[in-house]
This record gives C-alpha cells, sequence and structure tokens, in this order.
C-alpha cells in the first residue's frame, strides 16, 4: 500500500509556472510507475503526464501539455515532481498524484491503484 500527498498547488497568473510534488509514503516510489492527472469542473478526469518506475524514468504526456510540462522523479526523496510552465486558465483544474506497481506509462486513470486527494491549481487570464 502507498500512500500519496500533493502540494503545490495555488494560485498563478497565465504565463506563469508552478511546481506540483507528490511524496508517497507506505512504499518506495522507485517501484511504481507515477502519473499525474486533472479534473476541471463539469468535465472528467484526464491524464497529464505519467514517469515509469524504470531507471530510465520512460515518460508519457498528454498532447496539451507537452513541450509545457515536465514530469520527474527524486526517489531519494520518495516525490515526484510536475513542472508547469507557460500556464494558462485552461490548466486550471485539481491535480491529482496517481501510482501503479510497475506498468508502463500509462494515461487511462483505471490502470492507477493508488490516488492523493489532489491540489487544486487556478490559473488567472
Amino acid at each position: 500500500q502507498v500512500q500519496l500527498v500533493e502540494s503545490g498547488g495555488g494560485l498563478v497568473q497565465a504565463g506563469g509556472s508552478l511546481r506540483l510534488s507528490c511524496l508517497a509514503s507506505g512504499r518506495t516510489i522507485s517501484t511504481y510507475t507515477t502519473g499525474w492527472f486533472r479534473q476541471a469542473p463539469g468535465k472528467e478526469r484526464e491524464f497529464v503526464a505519467a514517469i515509469t518506475w524504470r531507471n530510465s524514468g520512460d515518460t508519457n504526456y498528454a498532447d496539451s501539455v507537452k513541450g509545457r510540462f515536465t514530469i520527474s522523479r527524486d526517489n531519494a526523496k520518495n516525490t515526484v515532481y510536475l513542472q508547469m510552465n507557460s500556464l494558462n486558465p485552461e490548466d486550471t483544474a485539481v491535480y491529482y498524484c496517481a501510482a501503479r506497481a510497475g506498468g508502463g506509462a500509462s494515461g487511462l486513470p483505471i490502470t492507477y491503484n493508488y490516488w492523493g486527494r489532489g491540489t487544486q491549481v487556478t490559473v488567472s487570464s
């Protein structure tokens, strides 16, 4: 069992940056593929980015965030990060961290077993 806690959300102006953190406890994050998802009001939860457990740290990004967001992992700190640059109002959502034991950098929420409670990101125009 792994517990996930997100932090780093907040209010930022369009064009700004935020870095989200996902701290894992209970198990070492190095054996889990970890993903970020987001959900805006009235919309379904959507994939943002994922990074595999492998040493190579293979990554996968949604088209809407490619070139702006970067997912990374610090195994020593048991933490996964999401660096978000060039934010726009369409990025406003609750951002969730999720984990699955092993596997590839899936973009399907159903393939993840563990979820955090989310952190709010609001981008003003």
